[in-house]
């Protein structure tokens, strides 16, 4: 099969945006390299988080509710950036796209009832 985009071979195309792509970024990495400050102190090796430098440990464990609390939350994120432009346009879509987004929220209410049976709602 031969496709073309625009009159060119899409793998001359692919072959083509490889290239042009690995030329750009070595080339913004070289220019930065040449035109780029080479002043290297131990003050400016020293680790500092806002302006500040660190005291102590700086590796602190986080309680796992807090990713579990936070990959919930982008789960019904996606959920409602799914659901807007349906929602624009429902009416000429038809009954097959209500099916489908209903399907769609099904899943994710079965989503939402296993993750609260497990206890990942709950705040320990």
């Amino acid at each position: 099969m031969d496709f073309s985009i625009f009159g060119i071979q899409s793998t001359t195309l692919a072959v083509t945006a490889a290239l042009t792509a690995v030329v750009l970024v070595a080339g913004a990495l070289i220019i930065a390299f040449l035109i780029g400050p080479r002043s290297y102190t131990e003050k400016k090796g020293e680790p500092y988080e806002c302006g500040i430098p660190t005291r102590g440990e700086s590796m602190a464990q986080f309680h796992v509710g807090y990713y579990l609390f936070a990959i919930l939350f982008l789960m019904f994120d996606v959920e409602t950036v799914f659901l807007f432009p349906w929602a624009a346009i429902c009416r000429a879509l038809g009954s097959g796209a209500l099916l489908a987004v209903g399907t769609f929220l099904v899943i994710l209410v079965l989503g939402l009832a296993y993750a609260w049976k497990k206890g990942a709602l709950r705040w320990k």
